[in-house]
C-alpha cells in the first residue's frame, strides 16, 4: 500500500493548458457541433446562394441595366451581408449553452476563464469561410470577374473574416445578457437590418437623401463593404481599410471587455 501511495504521489500533476490551447480546444468543440448537426450549415450555404440569385436577377436590371453589371457591384456587398448576419448565431449558441448549464461546467475547469467564449467565436470562423467561399464560387459561375484576381478575393475575405471575429463579441455580450435565444435573435435582427440595408451593399449612397448619407457614411458595414469591394477590384481603399480596422479594434476592446466582465459575474 505504501509503495502504491508513493507511486501516485510522485506523479507530476498535468500542466495547466495555456489560453491559446484552451481556446482552440473549445473552438474544436464548436466545429464538432457542426459535424454532428450539419443542418447548421444551411445559413452559410443555401441562404447566401438564395440572396445572390434573388438580388441579382430581381433588381439587377432595374438598378444597373443588366444582372451582369449589377453582379460586379453586388457580390462583395452580399458576401459581407451574409457573413456578418451569421455572426449573430454566436450569441445564440452562447445563450443556449448557458441555459443548458454547459457553461457552469466549463467554469469549474482549470482553464483560462474566457476560453469557452473565445473558442466559440474561433469555431465560427469556419462558418464565415464557408459562406464566403460559397458566394464567390456562385458569383464566378454567374459571371463575376474580380479585377484584383485571386489575391484580391483572398485579401477581401481575410478582412471580412477578421472583422466578423471582432463583431461577434457584440452578439456574445447579448448572449450573456438576454434570457432566451429568441431574445438574442430578436435584438440581433433589430440591429442588423438597418446596418445592412442602410449601407452601400445594394446601391450607391449618392442616390440617397443627404440626411441618410450621413448615417451611411459612418456605418461600419459601409466601410467594410467598401474595403472588401476595393480589394476584390484590385484597388485597395486605404481610408475604408483604416476605418474597418478601427471599428474592429473598437468592438474587441469595448464589447470584448464587457463580455468578459459579464461572464465573470454571471
Amino acid at each position: 500500500m505504501d509503495d502504491l501511495a508513493g507511486v501516485l504521489l510522485d506523479r507530476a500533476a498535468p500542466k495547466r493548458p495555456g489560453p491559446l490551447s484552451a481556446s482552440l480546444t473549445f473552438g474544436w468543440r464548436a466545429v464538432l457541433k457542426i459535424k454532428h448537426v450539419p443542418e447548421q450549415l444551411f445559413d452559410v450555404t443555401a441562404f447566401p446562394v438564395m440572396m445572390i440569385l434573388m438580388f441579382t436577377y430581381l433588381f439587377g436590371g432595374a438598378l444597373a441595366g443588366s444582372p451582369g453589371e449589377y453582379l460586379q457591384y453586388l457580390l462583395p456587398g452580399i458576401t459581407v451581408t451574409s457573413v456578418v448576419m451569421i455572426t449573430m448565431y454566436t450569441g445564440v449558441a452562447v445563450n443556449t449553452d448557458i441555459s443548458k448549464g454547459v457553461f457552469d461546467r466549463f467554469r469549474t475547469l482549470a482553464v483560462w476563464r474566457p476560453a469557452p467564449l473565445v473558442g466559440s467565436i474561433l469555431g465560427d470562423l469556419l462558418r464565415y469561410l464557408l459562406a464566403s467561399f460559397t458566394i464567390v464560387v456562385v458569383g464566378l459561375v454567374l459571371g463575376f470577374r474580380p479585377g484584383g484576381g485571386f489575391v484580391g478575393v483572398v485579401l477581401g475575405v481575410a478582412v471580412l473574416v477578421a472583422f466578423s471575429f471582432a463583431f461577434s463579441w457584440v452578439w456574445t455580450m447579448f448572449g450573456l445578457l438576454m434570457r432566451s435565444e429568441k431574445s438574442v435573435m430578436g435584438v440581433s435582427m433589430m440591429v442588423m437590418m438597418p446596418l445592412t440595408f442602410l449601407s452601400n451593399v445594394y446601391v450607391e449612397p449618392a442616390t440617397m437623401p443627404g440626411w441618410l448619407q450621413a448615417f451611411v457614411e459612418v456605418n461600419p458595414i459601409t466601410q467594410l463593404v467598401q474595403a472588401v469591394r476595393s480589394l476584390m477590384a484590385g484597388a485597395a481603399d486605404g481610408s475604408a481599410l483604416l476605418w474597418t480596422l478601427a471599428y474592429g479594434v473598437g468592438f474587441v476592446v469595448v464589447f470584448g471587455a464587457l463580455t468578459i466582465r459579464l461572464y465573470n459575474r454571471k
